[in-house]
Formats: C-alpha cells, sequence, structure tokens
C-alpha cells in the first residue's frame, strides 16, 4: 500500500510540474508579446496617436476606432499601443531600479553588519513608517511631476522592502558551512559577496521583483492619475484615464480603454510572477524529482 501511494504522490508531483511547466510557457510568451508590442508600438500602431482630428472627437467604438477616440479626435487604440511604452517599461525601470539598490543595501547589511547595518535599518524602518503612496505624491509633487521623477519618488520610498528581504536572507547564508571554508580558504569578502551570497539569494529577490511589477505599473499610473506623473499630451494609461474621468458617465471608453490597458498587463505580469514562484519553489515538483 505504501508503494502504491508513493506511485501516486510522483505521479501527482510530476503532473504538477507539467502544468506549472505549460504555464510558464503560456504567460512568458504573453508578456514577451505584451512587451514586443510596447517595442515596436509606433509601427503597430493605426493612426498617429497624437494626430488631433476635431471632427472626429469623441467617437465610439467602430471598425475605424476599434476603441473610439478621445475629446481631439485622436484614435485610442494608437494612444493605448504607444502608451504601454511609458506604462510598462516605466514599471520595470522602477523594479530594477529597487532591486538591485535594496538587494545591495542588503547583503552589505547583513553580510557586515554593525553601525552601518543599524543606521540603513533604521532610515528603512522611516521609509516604511509612511504610507508608500502618500509618501511617494509628496516626493513626486516636491520633483514638479513627469514620468521620470515619478520613477524616482517611487524608487526612493519602495527599495526598503527589497534591502530587508535581502538581509534576511544574507543572514542566513551566512552562517553556512560553505560561506566558513570560503572564509578559511582565503576568499575576500566581496568574492564571498559576489560568488557565494548573492546566487543564493537572487531567486527571492528574482520572484519578489516579477511580483512587484505589477504593483509599480499601478503605483506610477495612479500618480500620473493624480497629475503627478506622466503630463498630457505624452500617452501614458494613468494619465489618460486621468484626462477623460470626466467622460465616465457620457463617453466610457475614453476611461475604460486604458484602464482595460493596465487591468490586463497587471494580471498577465501578476500570473507569470506567480508561476515562477511555483516553478522555483523549494518543494516544487522538479527539484523532488531530481
Amino acid at each position: 500500500m505504501s508503494g502504491q501511494a508513493s506511485t501516486v504522490t510522483v505521479r501527482r508531483q510530476i503532473a504538477k510540474k507539467d502544468y506549472t511547466k505549460v504555464r510558464l510557457i503560456l504567460f512568458t510568451a504573453l508578456v514577451a508579446a505584451l512587451l514586443l508590442t510596447a517595442i515596436f508600438a509606433e509601427w503597430i500602431c493605426p493612426y498617429d496617436p497624437y494626430e488631433q482630428d476635431l471632427s472626429n472627437a469623441l467617437q465610439p467604438p467602430c471598425a475605424a476606432h476599434p476603441f473610439g477616440t478621445d475629446r481631439y479626435g485622436r484614435d485610442m487604440l494608437s494612444r493605448i499601443i504607444v502608451g504601454s511604452r511609458a506604462s510598462i517599461f516605466s514599471a520595470l525601470a522602477l523594479v530594477a531600479i529597487i532591486a538591485v539598490a535594496g538587494t545591495v543595501i542588503g547583503v552589505i547589511c547583513g553580510y557586515y553588519g554593525g553601525v552601518v547595518d543599524g543606521i540603513l535599518m533604521r532610515v528603512s524602518d522611516v521609509f516604511l513608517a509612511f504610507p508608500s503612496l502618500i509618501f511617494a505624491m509628496a516626493i513626486a509633487a516636491v520633483l514638479n511631476g513627469g514620468i521620470q521623477n515619478a520613477v524616482l519618488a517611487l524608487a526612493v520610498i519602495s527599495w526598503p522592502k527589497y534591502a530587508r528581504l535581502a538581509r534576511g536572507q544574507t543572514l542566513a547564508v551566512r552562517q553556512s558551512e560553505y560561506i566558513a571554508a570560503a572564509r578559511l580558504s582565503g576568499s575576500s569578502s566581496f568574492r564571498i559577496i559576489l560568488r557565494h551570497v548573492i546566487p543564493n539569494i537572487a531567486g527571492t529577490v528574482l520572484v519578489t521583483a516579477m511580483l512587484d511589477i505589477g504593483v509599480m505599473m499601478m503605483e506610477i499610473a495612479a500618480l500620473s492619475f493624480l497629475g503627478l506623473g506622466a503630463q498630457p499630451p505624452t500617452a501614458e494609461w494613468g494619465s489618460m484615464m486621468s484626462s477623460g474621468r470626466s467622460m465616465l458617465q457620457t463617453y466610457p471608453w475614453v476611461v475604460l480603454t486604458p484602464g482595460l490597458a493596465i487591468f490586463v498587463s497587471v494580471v498577465l505580469f501578476n500570473l507569470l510572477g506567480d508561476t515562477v514562484r511555483d516553478w522555483m519553489a523549494p518543494g516544487s515538483a522538479r527539484k523532488k524529482r531530481n
């Protein structure tokens, strides 16, 4: 009986691994398509996203304009496609900045400890004590708005999460036997961090970063919606929603189509992040089988 139960368990693990692999391929392909759309946006757009034609203003969705037009007669589909570049790439850049900066700070604090660790962790406590979006709004307002300043404002308040995560992982890794062996072999601290610490914590940081892309995309859109991010006439999804919010009841497509673009993009990145987390989980079927 125990042998049969073991066989069933192995089969379930293999089936789970195969299912996770299919999900990984599917969501990777969808996110890749989204990124390619943003990269080649200028060639994909059916119309000039910044060309105004008041005779076509506020046209409902139709064959010529599948997502309708805005108050200036600009094609909404073209603006959403071009807006994907600012919305997606700014979120990716933001996550890359805070993941790298936070990880470096966390590794230094966790490995060396001492006064530097105490000071940087107290600084991170200060940032974590404030509601993140409100703090970002204050910083973005001081910087006078703009998509670059919105990314900078969110970067200033978002790095402590990665610093805390990397510090905790580094403290655990630092006590490992192979780290002690590396020290005895004469390896420098920099070499140990580069060859042993960072590779062992990179998976956790990567999964966290992928799950954070959707969150950062929504926060950038929120700042743009409040007028503290991308400024008109720049095509950016949050800014587009803000410029059309007064027409939600009369011309809903002006607001709903960029909102739908945000929703789809965030869902895809979150699903990909969840799948990567399942794939890299220590107890995954893939690792158990190996």
